[in-house]
């Protein structure tokens, strides 16, 4: 921008033109919109020079860090050569194609296609309407119904707020829509009682085929999950329940979706979060890590069993997206890719930053306010607590959790707060120092939660 206007000129134009996404906007015009101006590896900058470490990756999805410039130039390149063109009427472009085929490379041997979307939002539209296509076709037009979980995230499009579990999100809207039914999350801390996590982690499983007895086996057309739930808390499931919810998918005869727009392309320390749990999903909503955030693109992994039935029964899908496949995103997709495989970044969440940032967070259980600190890879779920010995929370969750991030913001460190649980989840870049860092400041705010609790 060469007429850069002033940062308070900003601040009015932004407070009097621009809604911001899960945004109070009145509480929000009256403090004053934070300006993101510039970012270098795990740094972002305001608009008053201020920095901060973020160790939330934007939303979930900056996985190679800012600043990458190769990105930008895939990017322009592919702008000069050819900017925008679709994927209907039997045509293609060539990084869309080769996107398809490098992300089948790294999904399993039978995840082996992809349909193109511009976010997780859309992915997960993609997916429900193709999990009721595919049955119709097989001549069971009644399995329609589809189970997720309550405090589960899956978008915020109908489809997305309704397959969620989030209860702010269904009173706004009329939701969840006719089809979509809930169970129980797999949350130890706050919900396990006198059980231990295997047992558990067995039980919430096992609320997946009560809720199909109760529905008719012929009714469900799929189940849907986070590998790891993210905006519900990082709730990291028991090592029980993933290999019994795909049993019982399989035995009742059911689509497993397995949702990987947050846990896929190696924040788990595998390419996805389903490679992690050891299951073999039907139908995988991908996204954020896919081109890193640095443009728009998401999409469905698709397995044979379920693609076999799309081309050869289907015909026609009458679904798709004016951007889908969109060259200039899907360039900057590959080159994302390419910088994930060179410099081996799966493997260094796996063998080396993942086990460090995991020892470091577990250090903050012996902090007075801390029952329990799990990660997975580089994925972070903070418990807080107002009683560690009898995991008794705090009366205002919503509160506490917001007080720790906003002292860590203040500090020049990027939190994420569900309730009681602080979040994180830093780019697959990140420097053991810098993990340091982030501990560091946040043990600050804990210790500040601490005192101030205790007056």
């Amino acid at each position: 921008m060469n007429d850069k206007p002033s940062l308070s000129n900003l601040a009015a134009i932004d407070a009097a033109h621009h809604l911001h996404p899960f945004s109070d906007m009145k509480q929000l015009n009256a403090k004053g919109t934070r300006i993101i101006e510039r970012a270098e590896g795990v740094f972002i900058y305001d608009s008053t020079g201020k920095k901060y470490l973020d160790a939330f990756a934007g939303l979930w999805c900056v996985n190679v860090g800012y600043g990458r410039q190769s990105i930008a130039d895939a990017a322009y390149r592919q702008m000069q050569e050819l900017p925008y063109y679709n994927a209907f009427f039997g045509t293609t472009t060539p990084p869309a194609t080769l996107l398809a085929q490098k992300i089948a490379s790294h999904a399993g041997p039978k995840l082996s296609r992809v349909f193109f979307t511009n976010s997780g939002s859309e992915a997960t539209d993609t997916w429900f309407r193709m999990a009721r296509v595919y049955w119709k076709a097989l001549g069971k037009p009644e399995k329609t119904q589809v189970i997720a979980r309550k405090n589960g995230y899956h978008g915020s499009t109908v489809a997305g707020a309704s397959l969620g579990g989030m209860k702010l999100m269904h009173e706004q809207g009329n939701l969840p829509i006719e089809g979509v039914h809930h169970i129980n999350q797999p949350y130890w801390y706050a919900e396990g009682g006198d059980l231990s996590p295997a047992e558990f982690g067995l039980k919430a499983a096992r609320e997946l085929e009560a809720k199909i007895d109760e529905l008719g086996e012929d009714r469900v057309a799929a189940f849907v999950a986070e590998p790891i739930q993210g905006a519900g808390g990082v709730i990291v499931p028991p090592d029980t329940y993933w290999p019994e919810i795909a049993r019982i998918c399989k035995a009742r005869n059911i689509l497993l979706v397995v949702d990987e727009v947050i846990c896929g392309f190696g924040r788990l320390g595998q390419w996805f979060g389903h490679q992690h749990y050891g299951v073999e999903p039907d139908l995988a909503p991908i996204a954020k890590g896919l081109s890193s955030g640095y443009l728009p693109i998401g999409g469905v992994l698709v397995s044979d069993r379920v693609a076999d039935v799309m081309i050869n029964e289907v015909g026609d899908f009458f679904h798709g997206f004016t951007y889908s496949g969109h060259p200039v995103a899907a360039a900057a997709a590959l080159e994302n890719l390419r910088i994930i495989e060179e410099e081996g970044l799966v493997e260094r969440v796996r063998d080396d930053i993942g086990p460090y940032f995991a020892a470091a967070w577990k250090s903050l259980e012996d902090h007075d306010v801390v029952g329990q600190a799990e990660s997975v890879g580089l994925m972070g779920g903070l418990q807080l607590a107002a009683d560690k010995a009898t995991r008794r929370r705090y009366e205002k969750p919503d509160d506490i959790g917001s007080a720790v991030r906003n002292h860590c913001v203040e500090n020049g460190l990027i939190m994420r707060a569900t309730g009681d649980r602080m979040l994180a989840s830093p780019a697959l870049t990140i420097s053991r120092s810098e993990v340091d860092e982030v501990i560091d400041k946040l043990r600050k705010a804990l210790d500040h939660l601490r005192d101030t609790a205790a007056k």
